[in-house]
């Protein structure tokens, strides 16, 4: 009786790059032995395929390999009956990631087979060999690790350059020689940088000076031939450029630094100002700090655009600290027109989100508070992605406006659609969702309120209105907010104005005499 068919895929790694561009190298070699194992298995109804599976240059340590995922995705399709590698290790050198594998090989039940190693993955006694043997090469893995770890920190305790990126100002030099090379232009620009922060006393107007006057980042080309930099000095490039010590004549290695073999292009005495200059800046500045620690949705949050949105806040009368999200967009300067929401008060965003994942996910002793993976905040909605574990759970306390589905892209996730209403007060929104306690008093038509009533009064004694006495025909239309039902002032007083409810909207729009016919008008509800 024929045998079923099976369909064979070889996988082939190497660590480094090095030896690829051979015509025959060891990728080539490892598949050529893969071949003759499947062939010597025909009688077993084996057959190869003509994909390749190669991963060149690509460390076992992970799984972030091209071929490997492609490998992965054809064994869930259905692909693939048997994997065929040379040895264990070039699969990968990772148990934890070995035994995920062999996961997804069991659930589509599917063969795995190392050439120089004789293993059946069904077998107790095959898993219990292939874990032992992968346990000794991430052992191998991590002690080589730590032989390169403590050369690196010996060769820097020495003052030697160990690689990286190179600063501005030095160049690397040439032969087998790890002692930095001074750029004599470069270094000039370096102290300029120096000097010029120390006049202008702040990071802010050392990055426009810069810009002002075209001093722009180093050049680099990369090995494959790219070319960075070239760009202009961005604020946390300047940070790191007015504090590293390798200007000096340090190197810096962990929390250690150590006198470095390579010329110093700044002088102590101006390196001590400006690091004296900085840590002032840095304390006067330390609130800031704090209140941006208290921004829960901090890389989580992003505008319909796309663009993320940063936690910032400004200081008011009396001390009082106001807390926003901005998005990136504008912090640059890309002020955006139509529909966009680029700035939203933050407190008023957090109850929102916390007061609906709290009714639609009630809260037990096994389930801690939960933050969602990602928020995108739009003109009249709220996206919150989940887990979606939660799907039923939601869809059973989910209001009329609000709708959730999986997300299309990761199946693991889900999309919580939130209705909300913003109003506008200047640059930025406030924020209410459904069913939310939020109160907020609008302070233009508060204002606006309290002059109506002024009016009345201060025109028969003749005093000036708020210091600025409007024209007879503004006046004659502000006059009518003191004629509004009682409810309809108390509410604006207690900021329950529904969405739409402005200034402008009274001043333009005829006052029906009947306080019943005001409150259909401008949708006021008891």
């Amino acid at each position: 009786m024929k045998p079923e068919p099976k369909l064979c895929a070889i996988y082939t790694r190497k660590s480094s790059e090095y030896g690829l561009e051979q015509e025959f190298n060891s990728l080539d070699a490892q598949r050529e032995a893969g071949e003759a194992f499947v062939k010597s298995q025909a009688s077993e109804g084996w057959k190869l395929l003509a994909d390749r599976y190669d991963d060149g240059g690509y460390s076992g340590g992970s799984i972030e390999r091209p071929a490997l995922k492609r490998l992965l995705a054809d064994i869930t399709l259905g692909k693939i009956d048997v994997v065929v590698v040379y040895k264990i290790d070039r699969l990968t050198r990772s148990l934890a990631d070995f035994a995920r594998m062999v996961e997804t090989f069991d659930r589509h039940e599917m063969s795995f087979v190392s050439v120089t190693q004789s293993f059946n993955t069904t077998s107790s006694m095959g898993r219990l060999t292939l874990n032992v043997l992968l346990s000794f090469a991430q052992f191998e893995r991590e002690v080589t690790g730590e032989r390169i770890r403590d050369k690196i920190a010996a060769s820097k305790a020495k003052g030697m350059w160990m690689g990286g990126t190179l600063p501005l100002g030095y160049d690397k030099a040439s032969g087998t020689s790890r002692i930095l090379k001074v750029n004599k232009d470069e270094a000039r620009v370096v102290r300029l940088i120096f000097a010029t922060y120390l006049e202008l006393g702040s990071v802010h107007a050392l990055e426009r000076w810069l810009g002002e006057h075209g001093i722009l980042s180093k050049i680099r080309v990369t090995r494959k031939g790219k070319v960075l930099g070239g760009q202009p000095f961005s604020r946390g490039a300047l940070f790191y450029l007015l504090r590293n010590q390798t200007y000096r004549g340090m190197l810096n290695h962990k929390n250690q630094v150590h006198p470095g073999l390579h010329e110093a292009i700044v002088d102590a005495d101006l390196f001590d100002s400006v690091q004296q200059l900085l840590d002032s800046n840095s304390r006067r500045h330390g609130c800031r700090r704090d209140h941006v620690a208290k921004a829960p949705f901090t890389g989580r949050l992003f505008d319909s655009d796309g663009s993320p949105m940063s936690p910032s806040f400004s200081h008011g009368t009396r001390g009082h600290v106001y807390r926003y999200y901005v998005s990136t967009s504008l912090l640059k300067g890309k002020k955006k027109s139509g529909k966009l929401v680029q700035r939203v008060a933050a407190n008023a965003l957090e109850q929102v989100v916390e007061h609906s994942i709290s009714r639609l996910i009630p809260r037990t002793n096994y389930l801690p508070q939960i933050v969602p993976l990602r928020i995108e905040v739009r003109e009249t909605s709220l996206v919150l992605q989940l887990p979606a574990k939660f799907l039923n759970p939601i869809r059973k306390r989910l209001l009329n406006d609000e709708r959730v589905e999986l997300d299309k892209e990761n199946p693991e996730y889900l999309n919580l659609i939130l209705a909300i209403r913003m109003q506008r007060h200047g640059g930025k929104y406030t924020i209410a969702g459904p069913g939310s306690p939020i109160a907020r008093p609008d302070p233009i038509l508060i204002k606006a309120l309290h002059a109506a009533h002024c009016i009345i009064e201060t025109d028969r004694r003749g005093l000036p209105l708020l210091n600025a006495a409007p024209s007879k025909s503004y006046k004659r239309l502000l006059v009518r907010l003191a004629f509004l039902a009682p409810d309809i002032q108390e509410g604006i007083l207690a900021g329950k104005q529904p969405p739409g409810f402005t200034l402008e909207r009274l001043i333009h729009s005829e006052i029906p005499a009947s306080w019943k016919a005001q409150r259909q008008q401008f949708g006021w509800t008891n």
